[in-house]
């Protein structure tokens, strides 16, 4: 169980890091904050966007946060998270992380797995 909250930003950042070779793209890479876009003109929400936000995380002074942009896009993909994961939501997009074990990391992998289904489906990426 990690509760080091470089360590824990460290451990998701791994996680998201390989997305970045498969259409997304980093705007902050830094060590306390990592995101990924996708630089695709698009069309999303009735509009022309030139860019997708998919995910991110940075370290908070209470919490690690993990942002996952695909609810925005399809609020089902709530129903992806497990209960563990969605015990830690707070608002629509963002998890509050304070403790990461295994299982924990491995249903952020899942949702991330969906998102990026989600977004290669809609042509978002």
């Amino acid at each position: 169980m990690k509760t080091d909250f470089i360590e824990i930003f460290q451990t998701i950042r791994a996680v998201l890091q390989p997305y970045a070779t498969l259409g997304f793209n980093n705007r902050i890479n830094s060590e306390t904050n990592y995101d990924l876009w996708s630089d695709m003109e698009v069309v999303a929400f009735g509009k022309k966007r030139n860019e997708m936000y998919f995910a991110a995380v940075t370290i908070r002074k209470d919490y690690v946060g993990f942002y996952y942009m695909p609810v925005y896009a399809e609020p089902e993909m709530k129903n992806v998270f497990d209960p563990a994961l969605l015990k830690l939501l707070k608002g629509k997009s963002c998890f509050h992380i304070k403790k990461l074990d295994e299982s924990l990391l491995a249903h952020i992998e899942d949702a991330l797995a969906e998102g990026y289904r989600l977004y290669k489906e809609k042509g978002w990426v």
